[in-house]
């Protein structure tokens, strides 16, 4: 055993549309594993639905994760999402303060129209209808239910077209291509426990 078996490890990773966030599947669908040759140590924090996009952090840190995952500690996760038509202020407002989802209202979130983003086209191409507009806002969650935006989004009448998160506290996904992994720097992962 190499010493560096035991270091810890801490990546980043844009998921494309399409990939499950775990590295087997019985199904056979896309793994992490088509995408990059982690280590065998390491494990997602958190997870992002297959048909949604965007940061993952992945590690060995098993405290880290801990830490991350604790819905105590109300971190942030920051989601840009493109919906069906033009939120008004009324609908915007409702997400703000919580929604009702299965029984249980939502924390409140920070909630914005935002200008398009310009991510890469996807590989599966959004579901538009020529007669309805589509605009992007940004979510902003310190809880992280099953399928939580969408669900949100849904209840106040403008469902979700394309989710992608954009950062998990303060680490941003920037300019990391879906598919990309990058690792983290010592500063990062410091801030991550801040």
């Amino acid at each position: 055993m190499t010493t560096d078996h035991f270091a810890k490890k801490y990546l980043i990773l844009n998921k494309p549309f399409g990939v499950l966030s775990q590295f087997t599947d019985k199904e056979g669908r896309q793994t992490l594993t088509d995408l990059y040759n982690f280590p065998r140590d390491v494990y997602s924090v958190g997870r992002l639905d297959m048909d949604s996009e965007g940061l993952l952090i992945l590690t060995n840190d098993k405290k880290l994760i801990d830490y991350l995952l604790n819905p105590k500690n109300k971190h942030e996760r920051e989601y840009y999402v493109q919906v069906e038509g033009i939120p008004d202020e009324h609908a915007l407002s409702k997400l703000r303060k919580g929604v009702l989802i299965e029984n249980k209202m939502t924390l409140p979130a920070k909630v914005e129209i935002i200008d398009d983003p310009e991510f890469p086209p996807r590989v599966h191409s959004i579901r538009e209808r020529k007669n309805i507009p589509t605009s992007w806002i940004s979510i902003t969650l310190i809880e992280g239910r099953n399928r939580q935006v969408r669900k949100m989004t849904a209840a106040v009448g403008y469902p979700t077209l394309r989710l992608v998160r954009v950062r998990i506290k303060n680490i941003k996904i920037g300019s990391l291509k879906p598919g990309d992994v990058r690792k983290l720097n010592i500063e990062e992962v410091k801030k991550l426990w801040e």
